[in-house]
């Protein structure tokens, strides 16, 4: 029987005047030694992803920089077969801009070397899929043999520790009227308005993940026009149905989505789930509703 694992990871698209790219190359340490991809790592339990980004890309290339945007959120999944285990990565992609530092390798970590690369020398090198795509390359198979990872994952952490990484949407009409989702009660946030969305199931896009939870919650057939954000949620006494405190990390893409046809709301996913019951709000209705915190900074920021 196969393993499922989740990581979570945040990785940086940086360019010089030149335009050439920054790129890192595996270690020996490295599931893939040899093989190059984009700077960047996993989050520690709690670390906000554009935090995360920034001390990864020092860790791995001495460079301090500061982050520009969002990119893209992406997801893959790699099977490990010697462990029994396939690897589904959520995988947010930051442009970064260079405040100070110098360009060295890592130090007895998983890459061994940085490098500025025009795109001509990067598609001469073996890159990780994610990495080709963000730069613009094809993506080629990698070497038979790149994959060389031995030893067993780590746990999913200490304790009660949990992490999940979710995609919400900011969602509207042809009138403008806002799409929001009641929590039930024994979940956390009980009796506040949320914005559609939930946990990405393994080996799901975040787009999809929205899509199928913008269905099951409310009956509506979304698209989704633009990437908004990222939210970090840390709560380390989260109480839920499991009916004990958890110490929960919660990573929330954001995007807006358009249905362009709306339908009376109805919750279509099975009874149990976190969601009460969605309705349709004029933008005038927000500030008396009792709004969650992502829902009130997407929505109401000045309220």
């Amino acid at each position: 029987m196969v393993e499922r694992v989740r990581r979570v990871g945040a990785y940086g698209v940086l360019r010089d005047p030149d335009r050439r790219v920054l790129l890192v190359r595996g270690s020996a340490r490295a599931d893939f030694p040899g093989v190059w991809s984009l700077p960047g790592g996993g989050l520690e339990h709690a670390e906000h992803p554009a935090h995360a980004v920034v001390r990864e890309v020092t860790e791995e290339t001495g460079l301090t920089v500061e982050v520009t945007g969002l990119r893209a959120v992406v997801a893959d999944v790699v099977p490990y077969p010697d462990l029994g285990v396939a690897l589904h990565t959520d995988r947010m992609l930051f442009d970064l801009t260079a405040v100070g530092g110098r360009l060295r390798a890592e130090r007895d970590g998983s890459t061994d070397l940085a490098r500025w690369l025009t795109l001509d020398e990067a598609a001469e090198l073996p890159l990780l899929a994610f990495t080709a795509e963000a730069v613009g390359l094809p993506v080629v198979p990698l070497p038979a043999g790149s994959l060389r990872r031995r030893e067993p994952f780590a746990g999913p952490g200490a304790g009660r520790r949990r992490q999940r990484f979710g995609a919400y949407g900011v969602v509207t009409d042809p009138d403008g009227r806002v799409l929001l989702t009641l929590i039930a009660e024994g979940y956390p946030g009980a009796g506040r308005w949320h914005l559609p969305g939930g946990g990405t199931d393994h080996g799901e896009q975040p787009v999809t993940a929205l899509l199928r939870e913008l269905v099951e919650e409310s009956g509506q057939l979304g698209r989704v026009t633009e990437l908004v954000g990222v939210d970090n949620l840390h709560n380390p006494a989260a109480l839920g149905p499991e009916g004990y405190p958890l110490d929960w990390h919660g990573i929330r893409i954001v995007y807006r989505v358009q249905v362009d046809v709306p339908t009376e709301p109805a919750v279509t996913e099975l009874a149990g789930g976190s969601t009460a019951r969605a309705a349709w709000f004029a933008p005038s209705e927000l500030r008396k509703l009792p709004l969650t915190e992502i829902a009130e900074m997407a929505l109401v920021p000045s309220r």
